[in-house]
């Protein structure tokens, strides 16, 4: 059953879903699609093109769909698309798109943002993404699923986390991080392999033992990156998770964490 609050403000044209509810003082512009059985709890506010997906919940002071903080930005019909079964804490801000940029923002299913967390203008977040509070990526950046931010990690624009990082609390990243890396420090740089989070997600042993030696081939002090890349496509060419790492490298159009491996850092566990 759909139940608003008498004191929210839901424009005309806004599309409402089954089952949804709609909590005190909060407020839904006219183009804004909210799923079935979403929550907003209270004074949530949600503007501009925005679809939110079906059991999200949506918790106070958090301001989605808003225009982007760029002087770029011309004023376009961009769009917020915010995937199925989200929780967004309190005071998270996700802004639209630009119109140079895509003109779209996404946030993935199964995604879990903290208070305070901010998603800018042009982002591309996967799914079963984390960011603790105060995780802030900077815009067009392209966040691959499963990664994990610490709180109060900033991630400077256009940056691309791969699938399955995480990124330990108060890091900044100004470079990509591979995936299923590992980074520390207070200016990010790769410290290992995320094994804990592998192993989360069901990763076999011989997966593991793989990722880890191919990390430690391409992270190593003989030879070019390029020809390092080579080997490791070859001998690896049956592991679809060193592929990724493989296809991350030969993708990237800024610089890209190589930071070699250091003894005992070569993995979080």
């Amino acid at each position: 059953m759909l139940a608003i609050d008498p004191s929210a403000k839901v424009a005309p044209g806004a599309v409402i879903g089954a089952d949804v509810e709609i909590g005190p003082y909060c407020v839904i512009g006219p183009n804004v699609a909210i799923g079935d059985g979403c929550r907003l709890v209270a004074q949530v506010h949600v503007a501009g093109r925005t679809a939110i997906g079906p059991g999200t919940t949506i918790y106070p002071f958090a301001s989605l769909g808003t225009p982007p903080q760029s002087v770029h930005y011309r004023g376009g019909p961009t769009r917020l698309t915010v995937g199925a079964n989200c929780q967004i804490r309190e005071s998270v801000t996700i802004n639209t798109g630009t119109e140079d940029g895509g003109g779209i923002t996404t946030v993935g299913d199964n995604c879990f943002l903290m208070t305070g967390a901010h998603v800018a203008h042009d982002c591309r977040v996967g799914s079963n993404v984390v960011f603790a509070n105060n995780a802030v990526i900077g815009g067009h950046c392209e966040i691959g699923d499963y990664v994990f931010l610490g709180g109060h990690v900033a991630v400077h624009q256009r940056v691309r986390i791969g699938e399955s990082v995480m990124v330990a609390g108060y890091t900044a990243l100004r470079e990509d991080a591979i995936p299923f890396g590992y980074v520390i420090q207070p200016v990010g740089r790769l410290a290992g392999l995320n094994v804990v989070g592998m192993r989360r997600r069901g990763f076999t042993r011989e997966t593991i033992h793989a990722v880890r030696a191919a990390y430690k081939m391409l992270f190593a002090d003989e030879g070019k990156l390029a020809d390092r890349i080579d080997e490791v496509e070859v001998r690896f060419a049956s592991v679809p998770e060193v592929g990724k790492m493989v296809a991350f490298l030969r993708a990237a159009k800024r610089p890209v964490m190589t930071t070699k491996p250091r003894g005992s850092h070569l993995d979080n566990d």
